[in-house]
C-alpha cells in the first residue's frame, strides 16, 4: 500500500491539476432551497503530499455526494465566512485538524454550533476531528457519542481488511475494502455505548495488548437522546483511499445517514475514476527560505 501510494503521488504531480478538480467552488449555496443541505469544512493546512490533503479530500466527498439526488454539498475551508453557509443544514462534515488547533474551538464558535446540534443537525467527524482538547472532551462525547482523550487514546498506522459488516443502512451496498491508514483508536465513549452502533473495528497488529470493551472501535454511529445523528470514522488519512468503492461508499453513505437522508436501496452512487484522484491535488508549497 505505501509503494501504491508513492506512484499515486509521482502520477499526481507528473499531470496537469484540473482546475475544475483543484479549485473547488467554496460557499456555493444550494441553488434548489428544497435540497438537503450538507456543509463539509476543510482545513487549509499542508502536511504532506497525499496525507491530510483536507480540501482535495472534501472536493472528492463533494463530487461524491452531488451524485445522490436531492442532495447538496456545500465546501468551506477552515470554517464558513458566509453566514449563510450553515443556515438550513441537515449535516455538517469535519475533516482538519484535531486537538488544540480543531476549527470548532477557534473565536468563540463553540455557542452557534451548539444551536445546530439544539437543532438536530446531523455531524460528521473524520479522522483527527475526532480530537478535542480536554476541557471540551466531554461535550464532544455529547454530541457524536465518542471522542479521543489525550493520555488515554491511542493512534497508529497500518494496513487493515474490511470484509464483514454489521447490519447497519451505512453498510447499505458496501464491498470489501482495504486500507493503508492512520488510526485513532482506544476512543473513550458515552456511558454504556448507549446510543452509539460500532462500525468498524481494528487494533494495532504490533500491540502487545488485546482490546477490551470498545477499545477496537474505530467507526461508530450514534443516535443523540435528545434526537440527531452523528457518524465518526477516525482513518481518512491518505487522498489515494478513495480509489477503494467500498470506502467511497461507506463514508457517502454515513454522511448522507448523518444528514437523516435515506440510504439509497443499492447504496450512495460512488462512481469515481480513480486516474482522476490526482486531479485534486495542489503542488505541494515551496520550501520557506531560511
Amino acid at each position: 500500500m505505501r509503494t501504491l501510494s508513492a506512484l499515486f503521488l509521482c502520477a499526481a504531480f507528473a499531470v496537469a491539476a484540473d482546475p475544475a478538480k483543484n479549485e473547488p467552488a467554496i460557499e456555493q449555496q444550494p441553488a434548489d432551497p428544497k435540497a438537503a443541505k450538507i456543509v463539509l469544512i476543510a482545513g487549509s493546512n499542508f502536511f504532506k503530499a497525499g496525507e491530510h490533503e483536507y480540501v482535495a479530500n472534501c472536493a472528492v466527498l463533494v463530487d461524491l455526494l452531488k451524485q445522490t439526488a436531492g442532495v447538496a454539498p456545500v465546501l468551506a475551508v477552515d470554517w464558513p465566512k458566509k453566514p449563510e453557509t450553515f443556515d438550513g443544514a441537515k449535516a455538517v462534515v469535519f475533516l482538519f485538524d484535531g486537538a488544540e488547533k480543531h476549527q470548532l474551538l477557534k473565536e468563540n464558535r463553540i455557542p452557534a454550533f451548539q444551536k445546530l446540534v439544539d437543532a438536530k443537525v446531523g455531524l460528521v467527524q473524520l479522522h483527527q476531528t475526532v480530537e478535542y482538547n480536554k476541557d471540551f472532551t466531554q461535550k464532544a462525547i455529547s454530541w457524536s457519542g465518542g471522542a479521543w482523550e489525550k493520555g488515554k487514546g491511542a493512534r497508529a498506522h497500518w494496513v487493515q481488511q474490511f470484509d464483514t459488516f454489521p447490519d447497519h443502512a451505512i453498510f447499505t451496498g458496501v464491498k470489501p475494502f482495504k486500507l493503508d491508514d492512520g488510526w485513532i483508536y482506544k476512543n473513550t465513549f458515552v456511558a454504556g455505548m448507549n446510543g452509539v452502533a460500532p462500525l468498524l473495528r481494528t487494533w494495532n497488529p504490533k500491540a502487545t495488548d488485546k482490546p477490551t470493551g470498545a477499545q477496537d472501535v474505530i467507526a461508530w454511529a450514534y443516535e443523540r437522546p435528545e434526537g440527531g445523528r452523528s457518524f465518526t470514522f477516525t482513518g481518512a488519512h491518505l487522498h489515494s483511499s478513495f480509489a477503494e468503492e467500498g470506502y467511497r461508499r461507506f463514508l457517502v453513505n454515513g454522511i448522507l445517514w448523518a444528514a437523516g437522508v435515506d440510504v439509497p436501496k443499492s447504496g450512495a452512487k460512488v462512481d469515481l475514476d480513480a486516474s482522476d484522484l490526482p486531479k485534486y491535488l495542489k503542488p505541494p508549497p515551496a520550501p520557506k527560505k531560511k
